[in-house]
């Protein structure tokens, strides 16, 4: 499975098939354990969890154990998962299962494909996991759900699992095994976090790559900064492919100026160039700092790619090797490692898109606009400034909560638990730094509109920032009274978060 049909099923709502293959494979993981288990000690099938391993599960207790720990680990807190998000959870513990390590019954295959198809999305929440053995907690309300328990959405209300499942006339899971360990046992939600923090850090990428055009062409920039000899004296892709995308955006455009035609054609006596020689590091740099992010989107993206098709459990079944095999798959550091790094990168973004706001509404920086892309009278009227102080403070957030997470592990369980990943909580905190981006970039949208309308260039931008900025007009007309923005704010971050620029 790749990252875009990860996205198909979780935002397009595609049904999932499982090939009879995949099945078969899991039928033989299933019926090798059952058969290999018999008078063996195996972890989490005769025994209890964690550093109750030491305990031996009298065989009459072997399903109540599995039942157990699914109930006693359904201690998550703080915000609901969100439906997409629950779904892409479901989608990867699906996709690990289906890989045939997991010794689990083809019933469990089955129920996770009709929750998924049928749209039934259990309440997970955010807090509870330490990233190893994996995402316990949340992955418990998840198989709480599946046994008939707990409680889910359905068609945008919130019900016993129960109801939905007899309404659906859909069998709970019956542990048979293992199941209840399996499904809690894994790297699941913290990977669906992951990968939908990847595709909308590519979106944003791709908008702060239009928005930094359309900011140079209300300057004039000159176009060499983009050149294909200056950015190719590097030897780093992404910076080269951010800079292809900025030419071919701007090839068109009749606001961007050569630089031949201004310093080269002439001799320049003058003790003083009233012409600026070189951009702000915001408008010249952008190739170098958005590529570097894009790079690691990009390793982020195959990181956990990788990990949506591994196997997180503990044990492994290998029915091939007729072997089982305990160890740590659930640990989850090559998510945590990459969801710092991510939220670094997406901070770096968003401070990169609030200096360009701030040289939109410092006057005395840029020289050609009002003071906060004011088009009212000034001193009466505000424009963009409280606007501004709302982007400055979110970066500052962003900032604040770019801190890796990765190096913060808390020995706990007994001390069983001493190193930790905490890759879930790194996902999340990179979600919310991704959410804040999001809000910056609308607040800038709003302002490189205003500017655009002040200079009176609409007609002289390229075909595709005149059509980003129609449709940021779209959402808010030209404003000269003071007016509130939280709506608008909101609207045109509801319309950044659907954008595809390949359909514009």
């Amino acid at each position: 499975m790749d990252l875009n049909e990860f996205s198909s099923i979780v935002f397009g709502n595609r049904n999932i098939d499982i090939p009879p293959e995949k099945m078969q494979r899991v039928r033989r993981s299933y019926e090798f354990l059952n058969d290999f288990a018999g008078k063996k000690l195996i972890y989490g099938i005769n025994t209890g969890f964690g550093p109750m391993a030491q305990y031996r599960i009298d065989k009459n207790n072997l399903k109540q154990v599995q039942i157990n720990l699914i109930r006693s680990h359904c201690t998550g807190t703080g915000d609901i998962l969100s439906p997409q998000e629950v779904r892409g959870v479901m989608t990867v513990r699906l996709n690990t299962f289906v890989q045939g390590y997991s010794g689990v019954h083809t019933d469990v295959i089955e129920i996770l494909q009709k929750f998924i198809n049928h749209g039934i999305t259990p309440i997970i929440y955010e807090h509870g996991s330490v990233g190893a053995s994996g995402d316990l907690v949340q992955l418990s309300h998840l198989a709480l759900c599946l046994i008939g328990e707990g409680e889910v959405f359905y068609e945008n209300s919130r019900y016993n699992t129960k109801e939905v499942l007899d309404r659906l006339h859909i069998k709970p899971l019956d542990i048979h095994i293992r199941e209840g360990l399996a499904l809690a046992n894994g790297t699941s939600v913290m990977t669906a976090l992951g990968l939908i923090n990847v595709i909308n850090s590519k979106k944003l990428i791709e908008i702060a790559i239009l928005m930094s055009c359309l900011i140079n062409e209300i300057v004039s920039a000159f176009d060499d900064h983009l050149s294909v000899e200056l950015n190719n004296a590097k030897l780093h892709k992404g910076q080269r492919d951010i800079a292809l995308k900025m030419r071919q955006i701007l090839h068109d455009s009749k606001c961007i100026r050569k630089r031949n035609e201004y310093f080269y054609n002439k001799e320049i006596t003058d003790s003083i160039i009233q012409t600026k020689v070189q951009e702000y590091y915001s408008l010249r740099c952008v190739p170098q700092i958005l590529g570097a992010i894009s790079d690691e989107v990009l390793n982020a993206e195959k990181v956990l790619v990788d990990e949506l098709n591994s196997v997180s459990d503990n044990p492994i079944i290998d029915y091939e090797s007729n072997n089982v095999y305990h160890g740590g798959n659930f640990h989850g550091d090559y998510v945590a490692f990459e969801m710092d790094k991510l939220k670094i990168g997406i901070t770096k973004l968003t401070m990169l898109i609030e200096r360009q706001l701030n040289y939109l509404c410092h006057s005395r920086l840029n020289n050609i606009l009002p003071p906060f892309v004011n088009l009212g009278v000034l001193g009466l009227n505000y424009g963009m400034q409280a606007a501004q102080f709302t982007a400055t403070s979110t970066t500052a957030e962003c900032q604040t909560l770019s801190n890796p997470m990765y190096v913060h592990s808390i020995p706990n369980n007994n001390d069983n638990q001493d190193i930790v990943s905490m890759g879930t909580n790194a996902a999340i905190i990179a979600k919310r730094i991704i959410d804040n981006s999001f809000q910056v970039l609308s607040i800038q949208s709003i302002a490189l509109a205003q500017a655009v309308d002040y200079l009176k260039i609409s007609e002289k931008l390229s075909k595709q920032t005149n059509e980003f900025y129609k449709k940021i007009r779209s959402i808010v007309p030209v404003f000269e009274q003071d007016t509130p923005m939280s709506n608008a704010i909101d609207k045109v971050n509801s319309m950044l978060r659907e954008y595809d620029e390949e359909k514009q």
